[in-house]
């Protein structure tokens, strides 16, 4: 009984912050209209908030078309509250939920009540895990980029500058994240089709604070390693600084992938080599779109895949 009541707790409390931040979320309410709710990763992640901004946006274009509530979690681990998140959602009422889980694996029992109750969930940004899906016998189209295939254009684009045998590190995302999974992959392909040397393959659990030191203790272990990998450009902002206190800037080189503002400016600056844009400004509206299609009776459950592309100094001119 205690734990129920806690639970109820924790969605009580939940409902007063989204009332608190998204008052006009009420309006959502009137007959007729679809509810849809965006529920996010780190809002404290450039990334997105350009994703938030992009569906707001949208949402701004067609406010007659449907009603929005957007939530995102502290950080990139706490799964805990993106699986409160998803109930708070449910017993609202939502029409559809448009989700980037933070764990590819531990949302997806959550999203099967969701779709049980009658809701719409798509899945944008990080895939859900092909074999937790099938055990849970639920099917939740995804919407968004090949990150195997943009991990491997920058990759290649890295091996380019690079000579066979040359020392490199890969600094991956969470663990049980799809995209950095499928991040690492590419990089791997790219580097091994290259003849580089893998030294290292760490996670940096997508945060600078967390990639910096382990990039400063790759550094002292090889000191000839050529280039650091990173799954996304918060943790090659933390390289960019390690490489920078260790006096090794002009040789160590730097890949990220996201395209944040941060790392535009260190593109044009050749601190970082290249990056990779899947358009954090449309990733949610396309899974907005998505869902507006299958609550109108447009179309049947399917994955899109949507545009990656390689970003270097010379595309930003």
């Amino acid at each position: 009984m205690r734990k129920h009541n806690k639970a109820v707790t924790g969605i009580l409390i939940l409902c007063a912050v989204i009332l608190v931040i998204f008052p006009a979320g009420c309006k959502q309410r009137e007959e007729g209209k679809p509810k849809i709710a965006l529920i996010m990763k780190s809002l404290a992640n450039e990334f997105f908030k350009t994703m938030e901004e992009g569906a707001r946006a949208h949402h701004k274009e067609h406010l007659e078309r449907y009603g929005l509530t957007v939530v995102g979690i502290k950080d990139e681990q706490d799964v805990a509250r993106q699986i409160d998140y998803v109930e708070l959602m449910i017993a609202q009422g939502s029409d559809a939920i448009v989700i980037a889980p933070a764990d590819s694996k531990a949302l997806v029992p959550v999203c099967k009540r969701a779709i049980d109750a009658g809701i719409i969930v798509v899945n944008i940004d990080n895939k859900f895990d092909a074999e937790v899906l099938a055990d849970k016998n639920v099917k939740i189209p995804f919407v968004g980029p090949d990150n195997r295939k943009g991990a491997r254009l920058a990759g290649e684009y890295l091996a380019s500058k690079l000579k066979q045998g040359d020392k490199v590190a890969i600094i991956e995302g969470v663990p049980n994240a799809f995209n950095g999974i499928q991040r690492k992959a590419g990089f791997e392909d790219a580097m091994k089709a290259a003849g580089m040397n893998i030294v290292s393959s760490q996670s940096g659990y997508w945060e600078t604070s967390k990639a910096e030191p382990i990039v400063s203790a790759l550094i002292t272990e090889y000191p000839d390693i050529k280039a650091i990998l990173c799954a996304n450009d918060s943790m090659a902002l933390g390289a960019v600084a390690a490489i920078k206190a260790a006096g090794k800037s002009d040789d160590v080189l730097v890949i990220g992938f996201d395209n944040i503002t941060a790392v535009q400016r260190l593109l044009k600056e050749g601190k970082i080599f290249c990056t990779v844009d899947q358009h954090a400004d449309k990733l949610a509206l396309y899974g907005i779109e998505y869902a507006l299609e299958m609550l109108e009776g447009k179309g049947t459950p399917s994955d899109k895949e949507t545009p990656v592309d390689l970003i270097t100094a010379e595309t930003l001119q």
